[in-house]
């Protein structure tokens, strides 16, 4: 029977901590926005442009592979 009164104090103890750790996480403003966090994952597929510097490197690569693909049928 002493069991059931330790349980009974440990889970207020951890009730009361997280109650706390509640209070300060709504104090900071960490529930002010609640509704763009869920639509935020919607839009967070942006395409990211190749440089242009980059695309000119692509096409020198392609042009010496596609040499050296000649040259060597040759």
């Amino acid at each position: 029977m002493s069991v059931i009164y330790v349980l009974l104090t440990i889970s207020i103890i951890i009730a009361v901590l997280f109650f706390g750790a509640f209070i300060v996480s709504v104090k900071s403003g960490q529930y002010d926005d609640s509704y763009t966090p869920s639509v935020r994952m919607l839009f967070e597929d942006e395409l990211i442009k190749p440089s242009s510097s980059s695309s000119k490197d692509n096409k020198s690569k392609e042009l010496k592979n596609k040499e050296n693909q000649s040259n060597v049928k040759k």
